[in-house]
């Protein structure tokens, strides 16, 4: 239950409202002390309190009856008048007049007297109302009729002040004492009691409303004065039943006749909160009385009592749902438990299966009233039920497996599978929430099992009679929709089983191999399944004896020998097969050689390991390889060499083998036919690691011991000096056997020879060329290098002419540097056959492209030809032309303006070539790059000063011309000037002889 209702803070106003509530008044008083009870199970003095007592002239007044009473106080009243008027004739001297006025006194007098008889009248009635009341055995069997009697018989009416008061107060202690304590649940019938009981007094809904605040006042107050925290929650319990109950007994008015905001700071949540917590308790109740039978009429009771508490759909669905859960789950729980338990045997798998049945027949049941056609009056949440998405499910997935196996072994065992077994097994996983894979892989597994026991029951009957055994397994799975592949698989399991319990001793027997042919035969298990059966277990056996024989302490001796044949031929293994498992051992072995050898501290270390793994080789692993195949030692070495003699050489190879035989280490691979019979002793050549180890350490390994056969071993002796010891040309006989055990062609070897022999040469050529300078005198002495080494004269040039190009290149990297080197001597460098674009990097060239344009622009000869520069140079530069053409126009631009500043410069300084050389570079750039309008310059006066100097040396007509529109001189003044040439008057001239005679 939520307390969100009762735990919130009312706004100080409605705290002072309900603090501020009366706490004298006979309500209050009467419900103070007054604890929860059950109106219906209480008497009436326990509800309403004890008797009430009657004081003064109230007995008399209860004891007459109304009509009695008014002739009573009329005698009285005539009486008291004749008495008035007796004494005022007497004492007032016979006069009439005291007389009557006596007679009017003491009228008056006992009118008063009646007057005050009467007003306690309702109070007698209250008294007597509340007597009746507290007088009764149930006072929830009163009358409308009761009440009205009692008003008739006091003559008074029940909207009298004093008797509604006293309807008031039995009204709230009756609700007082029908609402349960905080810590029960309501019973569901206190709102119909309630009703009837305020009907019967007569009360409307405004007094009756008042009190149900008025007892909200008392528990708000008892709340705020508790301070034991239980007592407080229990206080809340209760104000949350008053606001549920109050409510209902009111309908839609109590929206207005119960200010629970106003008067106690809760919000219309909090109310809802109260309304929903009390409407689920008492719809659970109901759900209670809801079996696996699902009686109609006690679904339509239940929607009747869901609508009357007000509980809306959505939540009575969900409840609904969670008790039909309840239901399954102990009924699951219940068949789990048969399963699990020890002590039953006989019965178990009937009372589980009758238990799933009872769920399967209620989920049914709900499912076909959920789509009846007077559903609407039925209880919300009917449909299929499903355990999916329950908090605990995941932990109990494993139980409801083998739950829905057990029903599935229980259904699939009786015949072949039809509809009318899919149907309630695939309603049992929506159920237990299982998903499609996994129920399908547990219906796999049963039907598996089943398949099993069928496959066993008439494997030596009918399957063995079979004249068609394909045909007859087929049948089988048909009829129990069991997939072949998965039947197949099952074969080669079942021939697995029988395999490894026969070879257990070691060996198969004639009846053995027999009857594993039956089971091949009558199971149609493929050859190639039996095949790699037999690799894989008779495999592990053999394996065991191969490793036995190899790691052998006594080595490879006689009683191994025959361990090894007999397994191999014992066992029933193919040779492939065999060779594969014994291939595998081997490898392992000579793997391990090689991380030994590879953690060796030196080469000579290195090749020591490298040696021990030959010897292997030749002394163990040959002689096992002939014994598992079944020939003799002796002519281990012919039949071996028969079978795996080297791939035939192309004639590629041929000719590259022919060109290396120089090479002084690989003659020695090749010795004679002497030494070849005294050392060459059977070795196999079968077993390689070429698919263990990559092609680069393999080749690394062979150069180790390629380097031990050049060397030898070597001992240290004194101040540092070390001397070789052992030098013996057989190791290049086991040099081979190293290079048959890697797994090297005889191209890769070949290639380890070439790289050492072209090491040896290029480090003593670097030595001897150091200056990058080929003397005759360093020729002579690479020849002798040459010839020691063994390398052919086509590589040992190709290496001489490397190192001296590479010297070559770094010398005229300097130059280039130092600007020494211009186009001129690079097209000598290349006249020479050097290759430029290794010889002399892009960037280099490019700077030398860039210098000789340079040059151009500033010679001075005004020339500037397209075809050397953007053609010819490029090409032998070996430089893009466009690229070229680019870095021309760049120049170009910038030196054209620098051009005319250096003329006019000049000029000022009066040097007249540099002058009129100044203005050839300013053509040369325009050439390359035609300005599109003519120069700028702030004195008019210098530019035809230039123009004049160029006039007078004599240029060529289109340069003269070119060189007026780029000083913007206009052709008048430009013939001016020439006429001024002609007749010797120029300026310029006129200027130099006054210099001179100066």
């Amino acid at each position: 239950m939520e307390f969100s209702l009762v735990s919130a803070k009312p706004s100080p106003r409605a705290a002072a409202a309900a603090a501020s509530a009366p706490r004298s008044s006979p309500t209050a008083a009467r419900l103070r002390g007054r604890r929860f009870r059950c109106a219906a199970a209480a008497k009436g003095e326990q509800v309403f309190g004890g008797r009430k007592e009657l004081t003064g002239v109230q007995p008399l007044v209860e004891a007459l009856p109304p009509a009695a009473r008014a002739v009573v106080e009329l005698a009285v009243v005539a009486a008291a008048a004749t008495a008035g008027y007796g004494l005022g004739t007497k004492y007032g001297g016979g006069s009439r007049t005291a007389a009557v006025a006596g007679a009017a006194v003491l009228g008056a007098a006992s009118l008063a007297g009646a007057a005050a008889v009467n007003s306690v009248v309702p109070d007698v009635a209250a008294v007597g109302l509340h007597n009746y009341v507290a007088g009764c055995d149930d006072p929830t069997k009163l009358e409308t009729g009761d009440v009205e009697a009692i008003a008739k018989k006091y003559g008074v009416s029940t909207q009298d002040a004093a008797f509604k008061a006293e309807l008031c107060d039995l009204y709230a202690s009756f609700l007082y004492s029908v609402l349960p304590p905080g810590d029960e649940d309501l019973k569901g019938n206190e709102v119909e009691v309630i009703t009837k009981f305020k009907s019967a007094l007569g009360l409307d809904d405004v007094d009756a409303a008042n009190m149900h605040m008025e007892i909200g006042r008392r528990l708000y107050r008892e709340r705020l004065e508790t301070r034991d925290r239980d007592a407080d929650m229990e206080q809340r319990r209760a104000f949350q039943k008053l606001i549920y109950v109050s409510n209902l007994v009111f309908g839609d008015a109590s929206a207005f006749l119960l200010p629970w905001k106003r008067l106690f700071g809760i919000t219309d949540s909090q109310i809802d909160i109260a309304m929903r917590d009390n409407a689920k308790n008492l719809y659970t109740s109901q759900l209670k009385s809801i079996g696996r039978d699902l009686d109609i009429g006690t679904l339509i009771e239940v929607r009747r009592a869901q609508l009357a508490y007000k509980l809306s759909d959505e939540i009575a669905a969900d409840m609904f749902r969670e008790h039909a859960k309840k239901l399954i789950q102990e009924n699951i729980s219940s068949a789990l438990d048969i399963l699990k338990s020890r002590t039953k045997a006989a019965n178990s798998p009937t009372q589980v299966i009758e238990e799933v049945k009872i769920v399967l027949a209620f989920n049914s049941l709900l499912t076909v009233l959920s789509k009846h056609p007077q559903g609407d009056r039925f209880v919300r949440g009917l449909g299929p039920i499903s355990l999916a998405g329950e908090l605990d499910h995941d932990r109990r997935a494993g139980d409801l497996k083998i739950l829905y196996r057990a029903y599935a072994t229980e259904v699939l065992s009786d015949g072949p599978l039809d509809n009318e077994k899919l149907i309630p097994l695939n309603e049992l996983r929506n159920i237990f929430g299982l998903g499609k894979r996994e129920a399908e892989a547990i219906i796999s597994d049963v039907k598996s099992q089943v398949y099993r026991k069928r496959l066993a029951k008439c494997f030596n009957t009918e399957l063995a009679a079979a004249p068609s055994k394909a045909s007859f397994l087929q049948n089988l799975c048909e009829e129990l929709e069991f997939d072949p592949e998965l039947a197949s698989k099952m074969h080669e399991d079942i021939y697995r089983q029988k395999l490894q319990q026969f070879v257990a001793d070691g060996e198969l027997s004639k009846d053995e191999t027999e009857a594993l042919m039956a089971f091949q035969v009558r199971l149609c298990i493929p050859q190639e399944t039996v095949d790699a059966a037999h690799t894989d277990i008779c495999g592990q056996l053999f394996e065991k004896v191969v490793k036995e024989a190899i790691v052998s302490v006594d080595g490879y001796n006689a009683d191994r020998r025959d361990a090894v044949r007999k397994a191999a031929q014992g066992l029933n293994l193919k040779k492939e097969a065999a060779m594969t498992i014994f291939s595998k051992a081997v490898r392992k072995l000579f793997l391990n050689y090689i991380q030994r050898a590879k953690a060796a501290g030196n080469r000579i270390e290195q090749a020591k390991e490298l040696k021990k793994l030959i010897s292997f080789n030749t002394v163990v692993v040959s002689e096992l390889l002939a014994d598992i195949k079944g020939e003799p030692t002796a002519t281990a070495e012919p039949a071996t060499s028969s079978t795996t003699s080297e791939p035939e050489t192309t004639e590629s190879e041929g000719e590259d083998d022919y060109e290396w035989e120089s090479l002084e280490t690989l003659k020695k691979t090749r010795p004679d036919k002497e030494l070849k019979e005294k050392l060459d002793k059977s070795s196999q050549k079968e077993i390689t690691l070429k698919d263990d180890l990559p092609l680069r350490d393999r080749a690394e390994l062979y150069q180790t011991y390629l380097m031990f056969c050049i060397t030898g071993e070597t001992t240290n002796v004194s101040f540092g000096t070390a001397i070789s010891t052992k030098k013996d040309n057989s190791e290049y006989l086991m040099l081979k056997q190293l290079g048959n055990i890697l797994g090297l062609t005889r191209k890769e070897a070949q290639d380890v020879h070439i790289k050492l022999a072209e090491k040896a040469f290029v480090q003593q050529a670097e030595v001897v060329l150091a200056d990058g300078k080929l003397t005759e005198s360093k020729a002579d002495q690479l020849a002798k290098i040459q010839k020691q080494v063994g390398l052919p004269d086509e590589h040992a040039q190709k290496i001489i002419k490397s190192i001296t190009t590479t010297k070559l290149s770094s010398a005229i990297e300097a130059s280039i540097a130092r600007g020494q080197i211009g186009i001129q001597q690079v097209r000598g460098l290349k006249e020479a056959n050097f290759q430029l674009d290794s010889l002399i990097a892009e960037p280099l060239r490019e700077t030398i492209y860039k210098k000789s344009a340079e040059e151009i622009f500033s010679s001075g000869t005004g020339e500037f030809d397209e075809e050397e520069v953007y053609v010819k140079m490029p090409a032998d530069l070996i430089i893009n032309a466009e690229k070229a053409k680019s870095i021309v126009q760049d120049i170009a631009k910038v030196r054209l303006e620098n051009a005319l500043v250096q003329a006019v410069a000049l000029l000022r300084q009066k040097k007249k070539d540099g002058v009129i050389s100044s203005l050839n570079d300013l053509l040369a750039c325009d050439a390359a790059v035609p300005a599109s309008k003519p120069l700028s310059w702030p004195s008019p006066g210098e530019l035809d000063d230039l123009y004049c100097l160029y006039l007078k040396s004599i240029p060529k007509p289109e340069k003269l011309s070119r060189l007026q529109y780029l000083l913007d001189i206009s052709a008048e003044k430009a013939g001016q000037l020439r006429d001024a040439a002609s007749a010797g008057t120029l300026p310029v001239a006129s200027q130099e002889e006054e210099e001179l005679a100066f």
